[in-house]
Parts: C-alpha cells; sequence; structure tokens
C-alpha cells in the first residue's frame, strides 16, 4: 500500500556545494540518497514530493561539512499481510516461483499454487496446469495475495499465495507497462457509459 508521509534526514554537504545553489543542491543530494532505499518502519521511498523544511546548519568541526535537518514529503510503499498484489514473475523453480511488486519481491511456495498446477523443468522452467491452459513462468503476471511479511531494518520479505478464487496467472503477455490497471480503468468507463 502507498502512504503520503513527513520525514526527516540530516543531511551533510561539502562545502564545495555552498552558494546561490545551495538549495537544490540539498534537494538533489536528498532525492539521490533517499529515493529506492528501504527502512522497515516506513518500508520503500519511491519519491520525494517536496520539501517541507530545512533548518540552521551546523558546521562538524575538523571537516568542513555542515549538517542540515531536513523535514520533507514523500511517497512510501509498504506491503501488508492480506493485500493483494499483482506481479511479475521473476524466476520459477520445483519450490515455487520469485516474483517483483514494484520494489517488493514475493516468494510463492509449491505448496501456496493451485494442486492443479505441475512443476515442468526444462529451458523455461514454469507451473503448468494439467490441460495446460495455464502457465506460471519468467516474465508472467500474476495476481496474488500476500500472507506473511518479515521486516528488518532495510529489507522487507513477503510470503505469497495464488492458492484462492481470482488469483493467478494472467494470461496476457507482459509488455512491461501497468497493463492490468489500465484494462480495470477502460473497463470501468465502459461499465459506467454503459449506465448514463
Amino acid at each position: 500500500m502507498f502512504f503520503h508521509i513527513v520525514l526527516e534526514r540530516n543531511m551533510q554537504l561539502h562545502p564545495r556545494y555552498f552558494g546561490r545553489n545551495l538549495r537544490e543542491n540539498l534537494v538533489s543530494k536528498l532525492m539521490k540518497d533517499v529515493e529506492g532505499t528501504c527502512s522497515g518502519r516506513h518500508g520503500f521511498v519511491v519519491a520525494v514530493t517536496g520539501i517541507e523544511n530545512i533548518g540552521k546548519g551546523i558546521i562538524r568541526d575538523g571537516t568542513g561539512f555542515v549538517t542540515f535537518p531536513v523535514k520533507y514529503q514523500c511517497v512510501v510503499f509498504r506491503p501488508f499481510k492480506g493485500e493483494i498484489l499483482e506481479a511479475v514473475v521473476t524466476m520459477v523453480n520445483k519450490m515455487g516461483f520469485f516474483a517483483e511488486a514494484g520494489p517488493v519481491q514475493i516468494f510463492v511456495s509449491n505448496h501456496l499454487i493451485p494442486d492443479d498446477m505441475e512443476f515442468q523443468s526444462g529451458d523455461m522452467p514454469n507451473y503448468t496446469t494439467s490441460d495446460g491452459s495455464v502457465k506460471i513462468q519468467k516474465d508472467s503476471e500474476v495476481r496474488l495475495k500476500i500472507i506473511g511479511t518479515r521486516v528488518d531494518a532495510t529489507e522487507i520479505f513477503c510470503i505469497g499465495t495464488i492458492k484462492d478464487d481470482f488469483f493467478g496467472c494472467d494470461q496476457r503477455p507482459y509488455n512491461g507497462l501497468n497493463a492490468p490497471l489500465c484494462t480495470l480503468i477502460s473497463s470501468s468507463l465502459h461499465v459506467i457509459e454503459s449506465y448514463i
């Protein structure tokens, strides 16, 4: 789930960045240092959306570096138990498969895959239904439910399941875009237009 929150960070800046572009240099360093990182408490920082306050700098003795307290707004992504996500499969083996939903990696064990799907080894390992109608392989898009998370100081690990109704492989080819969301929006608009 995505949240828009306010965080604080002490930023150290080298004296060569002082001058009329001090604020811009501080903001670009903040974005470079923070975006894409993960904290166990807040989740993955997706983007810095604004700066609320930059406090007065404190000079560090002997180095010339200055520490600025910065308060900033950002969008974070934090997965929760019971959340339903769409993810792209990155690796398949006999133990299950790994999928990524944005920055989060999710493992789905073979015990949490429907019983009618069997592992097929070969050039492209996959899980296939007995009639061959559904195939989960690398780059397949799957809808899954998170059933467990483990939070470390700098990482979040997730376990998922597709062993339920309406979960599993989306048979449309993955093209790198958010195809299911686009389809959902267009079909919702079509339904709304039919009521108008």
